[in-house]
């Protein structure tokens, strides 16, 4: 896991790429990659390359980036790791490629030079990278298929800029920083920013499954080579021909192929693990295969012998197959402490990622550079409340409501949102968009604020301008038409919450601490044998299933354990850190009690950004 960067200068009339400015930016990501910092300029072609080094995979020298074949045709910069870069390496190396390192990032060199831009759909991993083509002076660009490694980008209509992080962009001092309106009101409508937009206007995300080409007559628009709901229809075809009494092996073995691939490092690899089933199964495959890892909990002092503390459980299970544990408790205190610098490090905001900051300080304090989570397994095999809730609401609704509630697209829904704020006639508009079509059903479970709630927070106009830019922008996912109700739900979570927050949060938070995180359950093969068998209820209710897997099976602590989520006691924090008393500011937030506390947390978040402060009632 790394940090990358660059400037294209590629109109004839663009100024010359500021080496400065790619150091700044780059140097702006030192905590994604401290072991190495590199930069590579051709001021012939008009770009530079920098690039920021966790090293993982060939701990050397010759694994440094940016890198470049023996020839210079090809440099690249690149962030992530290919699982199966040693299977690509081998047949590369079988059809007359020469290696000079044992690196995941030379292997790209050559895919792209075999294969070109398709190379892409040959890669199983994590990545967002960076390539050049000095013969066709053409910049590719690509974004692994969940969009677990993060890729944003500028472009002014002269000069292309992209960076691993929203920060180091502005940090590089040639864009400004103004928010988006559709970014701030996307934000307090679903806690995280919805790509490809960002918090900031002029400034996308590359989205997931994606790639781009940037050439002298610019940047060309990202074109899909992955799509996630087009693999939710695969996998439940295929899912068909799988023999019935075969589901539980067919689990156990893809569980088991995804780990052996995410547990490739040349340094040691730990895990975090909670009392749920997802972090446990992968613990537990883990040691199967012959890696007793280190495994780590985090849990709040409050938490102290209530059913929210998953210590207890968790350490039970370490004990059950007989691996290291260790147990962070987080005291008051300590939260104190911690939150000034977690909204310091923040890229762009979010209600989450507090809990993933608190068990990334203490793993890395034990010196690890690399941890697998559970993440993920909840959006994979049906986990959610909201696959049982949004399955109640559509059948208790009747079809004509379905179809006229809020319209049967997704950019309806903010044109919606908008004719609610206009006409100032919310009385109606909970049952409406509660009994509208998935799309409304998941907003009413999921959001962060309601849209009628919104000119609380916000003046009209920004709201409005936010409904805009959100409906024009290509922020949602396509829902294909076979997708059952279950795969549609599936879809918006893995899209709209697992991909734009959890998946966001554990890379800027796991990287601010040079952790790598990753995540065997948010695998594009794992989707695509696995989610098919859940969608047709053959893998039971929720993730039951995944108490089959192991051969010592799982102690009755995790087993019969009610699902409580991984999470900390941020109500008790509102009232008590000065950080985040900024919600209090706000009369209608005071007044009246919002729709949870994560509600007062997304404003108190924002109340402590300069340049959304004038923005904020």
């Amino acid at each position: 896991m790394c940090g990358i960067n660059g400037i294209f200068a590629y109109a004839k009339v663009a100024p010359e790429v500021d080496r400065e400015e790619l150091l700044r930016t780059r140097d702006a990501m030192r905590a994604r990659g401290p072991d190495h910092a590199g930069a590579w300029h051709s001021p012939a072609a008009h770009i530079g390359l920098g690039h920021r080094r966790l090293s993982i995979i060939d701990l050397s020298e010759l694994g440094s980036q940016p890198m470049s074949t023996s020839d210079g045709r090809y440099t690249i910069s690149f962030n992530g790791e290919i699982y199966n870069y040693a299977e690509l390496r081998e047949e590369l190396a079988r059809e007359g490629a020469r290696f000079r390192s044992h690196s995941d990032t030379e292997v790209l060199l050559h895919l792209y030079r075999r294969d070109g831009p398709e190379m892409v759909r040959a890669l199983r991993g994590m990545f967002a990278f960076a390539l050049w083509d000095e013969e066709a002076r053409s910049l590719f660009l690509a974004r692994d298929p969940h969009g677990i490694k993060p890729l944003y980008y500028a472009d002014d209509g002269k000069t292309f800029r992209f960076a691993s992080q929203v920060q180091a962009l502005l940090a590089g001092g040639a864009l400004p920083r103004r928010v988006s309106p559709g970014g701030l009101v996307g934000f307090l409508m679903w806690g995280s920013v919805p790509e490809p937009l960002t918090f900031y206007q002029g400034i996308r995300e590359l989205p997931a499954g994606h790639a781009m080409h940037v050439t002298h007559r610019g940047a060309h628009a990202p074109t899909a080579y992955w799509r996630l709901g087009e693999a939710l229809v695969r996998s439940a075809e295929a899912a068909r021909l799988i023999p019935r009494g075969e589901e539980i092996d067919v689990l156990r073995e893809t569980l088991a192929s995804s780990v052996r691939a995410h547990l490739v490092a040349d340094v040691p690899v730990g895990a975090f693990l909670s009392a749920g089933l997802d972090s446990t199964v992968l613990v537990g495959l883990a040691h199967e295969l012959g890696h007793d890892i280190q495994t780590y909990t985090v849990t709040a002092d409050d938490f102290l012998n209530h059913a929210s503390d998953e210590a207890p459980a968790a350490a039970e299970f370490a004990r059950h197959i007989g691996v290291p544990h260790a147990v962070a408790r987080i005291s008051l205190e300590h939260a104190h402490e911690t939150i000034p610098k977690f909204l310091a490090a923040m890229d762009q905001p979010t209600v989450d990622g507090i809990n993933t900051w608190m068990v990334t300080e203490a793993t890395r304090r034990a010196g690890l550079k690399v941890v697998i989570s559970g993440l993920g397994g909840d959006e994979l095999l049906g986990g959610y409340s909201t696959f049982g809730a949004i399955a109640a609401i559509q059948a208790n609704s009747p079809q004509w409501m379905r179809k006229a509630g809020v319209g049967q697209t997704y950019s309806n829904l903010y044109a919606w949102c908008a004719r609610v704020l206009k006409t100032l006639q919310p009385r109606n508009s909970e049952r409406w968009l509660a009994s509208g079509n998935v799309q409304s059903a998941y907003l009413w479970q999921r959001g962060l604020f309601m849209p009628w709630e919104l000119s609380c927070l916000l003046p009209r106009d920004i709201c409005l301008a936010g409904f805009s830019e959100l409906s024009t922008a290509a922020t949602w996912e396509a829902m294909p038409n076979q997708l059952t109700p279950w795969g549609q739900v599936s879809l918006l979570e893995s899209t709209r919450y697992m991909r734009n927050q959890l998946l966001r949060d554990s890379d800027w938070v796991g990287m601010a601490h040079s952790l790598e995180l990753r995540t065997p359950l948010v695998d594009h093969r794992v989707t695509e044998q696995l989610s098919g068998l859940a969608a047709l209820g053959r893998l039971g209710q929720g993730k039951t299933a995944l108490g089959g897997v192991l051969a010592k099976g799982l102690p009755d602590a995790i087993r019969n354990r009610p699902k409580t989520g991984f999470t900390l006691p941020i109500w008790q924090w509102l009232h008590t850190q000065e950080d985040m008393a900024g919600w209090k500011r706000n009369a209608w937030l005071r007044s009246r009690h919002a729709r949870n506390a994560y509600s007062r947390w997304g404003y108190a978040i924002l109340a402590r950004m300069p340049e959304a402060q004038g923005m904020l009632l």
